[in-house]
């Protein structure tokens, strides 16, 4: 098992990876150092106080791609530590890792095509987008406290959908063997998914919560609000572009949840947090309308419009983990009179697993009565073990059969077990003698309904922490030679050379690179800086460097921004 993560439950140790710090290429580091330069430049003064103090504290550095053990080392001084995930993993695992005091990166570094912004996760979004703002206590706590409320929000099918169809076209738009082809029949899949959504899920209000908070939040005042998002902190273009008029500001409320979000494209608005206690004033907010909180009825039906693994807690402690598919109730009235469950279930207490009970003994399903007995009582039924019972309920379900054990848990009934057993509700047999053992679950109200199982370790599987990988390309003769290129380019700015010696180094070079590979600006610029900080006597190279960096402006429109940028930055050194 990976370093440092063997402590995880088993469940999340499949999402950790091998950082594989061979794996960059000078390219790589090239881009890493042009984000991160541009970044600090304008976080500097546009982001939250606490964003450079936590560049510094976490060890993330301008001028190499950072190593994820050294971020968790300097993180566990705030009570969090950094593991490495491939890429896109489920909600549920990310939120469950949080809530641990784990901070998931994806490893990978975007590629020059993406800049100013990568559809994918990446080390940058990451590392240097979240890992710098957990240094600040409020907002750390706020981030642990809302992976706690997501955990038990309700997932739905339609989600696992979504995510699935957003993972394959950001993959997809992020690798660079995939074809055009590909990458439009994935956007297509994703806007006919997104067509089949029928209803938001409580999983969807907080990924909602979570986009206009931790991933793309401002706070402070209104009319001049500072950085804290993570999904603006790692991009150029969103952080210079979400404090312009074009993007309206709105004050931070509940009212949050109801705006969807396009991971394609700017937002057009943003929520304005006050302080970070308005943000958990929201998170709670939203909390207490949840299934997790309320129970009842209503909480049901969510689980069952979700069609995924949640677990149902009755008031006696008794979780009932499984795809609830069916509510009855009483005649007349809106109480619940019997759930069922199809599919792999589970019973647990106190979120344990009890014995027996796993989803391969209820394989098939699950299904109990609810409420209080009529006319009798459970100390009067204790009595009668290994005999012939009949229990009616007030809502008029009906148990009868043998009963052969019973179960409690810190002095509270909560199971009783039947052989020969029929359940019948409005003439329904419910269950019949045939079917085997009859495990009836003791309790009158559902207090809790949440996502996922109870136990989550001994439930196994869910399709709602499935692990995939990101795959990796091999170097074309061309590429290679061009990593060739920036290497040459690194090894100048790792060593001390003469400034005559450096500018003769870098003509040499840049006269069989732009032969070979005219449409490169990275390399370019890469140089410009070397000469203007440490040969700024060689004007007339300096000159001509800048001078071409200006027609490739021209000649390829989407990297003008880009190029400005760096040629800005540069002369200030």
């Amino acid at each position: 098992m990976k370093k440092n993560s063997a402590e995880l439950p088993a469940h999340l140790q499949k999402y950790m990876v091998e950082q594989d710090y061979d794996q960059y290429t000078p390219i790589d580091q090239a881009c890493w150092r042009y984000v991160l330069r541009q970044l600090r430049n304008f976080l500097k003064i546009h982001a939250h106080g606490s964003y450079l103090q936590g560049l510094e504290k976490t060890g993330i550095e301008i001028e190499r791609i950072p190593r994820i053990e050294d971020i968790s080392a300097k993180l566990e001084k705030f009570g969090w530590r950094a593991l490495p995930v491939s890429g896109f993993i489920p909600p549920a695992a990310f939120m469950e890792l949080q809530s641990l005091g784990v901070l998931p990166i994806a490893s990978a570094m975007r590629s020059i095509e993406h800049l100013t912004y990568t559809p994918a996760p990446d080390i940058v979004h990451e590392a240097a987008g979240h890992a710098p703002i957990l240094i600040q206590p409020e907002f750390s706590q706020y981030l642990q406290t809302y992976a706690q409320v997501a955990r038990k929000a309700l997932l739905s099918s339609e989600d696992l959908a979504l995510y699935e169809a957003i993972r394959l076209l950001s993959d997809l738009k992020e690798h660079p063997d995939s074809s055009e082809t590909e990458v439009d029949e994935a956007q297509k899949n994703l806007e006919a998914t997104i067509q089949t959504i029928s209803f938001v899920s409580e999983a969807s209000l907080l990924g909602r919560m979570n986009w206009w908070t931790a991933e793309y939040g401002l706070i402070g005042d209104l009319k001049n609000p500072k950085i804290i998002g993570a999904g603006l902190l790692s991009s150029v273009e969103e952080s210079k572009h979400c404090l312009s008029e074009k993007v309206k500001k709105i004050p931070l409320s509940l009212k949050c949840i109801e705006t969807n979000y396009d991971i394609t494209e700017p937002q057009p608005q943003l929520y304005v947090a006050s302080n970070f206690q308005n943000m958990t004033e929201v998170l709670n907010e939203l909390a207490k309308t949840m299934a997790y909180q309320k129970g009842g009825l209503d909480s049901v039906r969510k689980a069952i419009q979700a069609k995924t693994v949640n677990t149902i807690e009755l008031d006696s402690g008794l979780q009932i983990s499984g795809r609830c598919s069916d509510v009855l109730l009483a005649d007349g009235k809106n109480e619940m009179a019997y759930l069922k469950f199809e599919g792999p279930s589970q019973l647990a207490y106190r979120d344990v697993e009890l014995p027996g009970h796993n989803k391969s003994y209820h394989s098939s399903g699950y299904g109990t009565a609810l409420g209080p007995l009529k006319n009798q009582t459970w100390s009067s039924i204790l009595t009668q073990e290994n005999k012939m019972v009949d229990l009616v309920f007030q809502s008029a379900v009906r148990v009868k059969g043998l009963l052969k054990n019973h179960l409690e848990m810190n002095g509270q009934l909560i199971l009783l077990s039947f052989e020969n057993c029929s359940v019948q509700f409005k003439n329904e047999n419910l269950f019949e003698p045939a079917w085997g053992v009859y495990d009836l679950a003791i309790g009158e109200k559902v207090v809790s309904v949440f996502g996922g199982p109870a136990d989550r370790g001994a439930f196994g599987e869910t399709d709602s922490f499935v692990a995939r990988r990101v795959s990796r390309r091999q170097a074309s003769e061309s590429e290679n030679e061009l990593l060739g290129h920036y290497q040459k380019i690194r090894d100048l700015r790792e060593k001390s050379f003469a400034s005559s010696e450096l500018e003769n180094s870098i003509q040499a070079l840049l006269k069989t690179h732009q032969e070979k590979f005219p449409k490169d600006w990275l390399l370019l610029l890469e140089c410009f800086e070397l000469l203007v900080q440490r040969a700024p006597k060689a004007k007339n190279l300096i000159q001509r460097i800048s001078a071409e960096l200006q027609a490739l402006q021209e000649i390829h429109p989407q990297t003008r921004g880009m190029i400005a940028d760096g040629l800005l930055l540069a002369a200030q050194l």
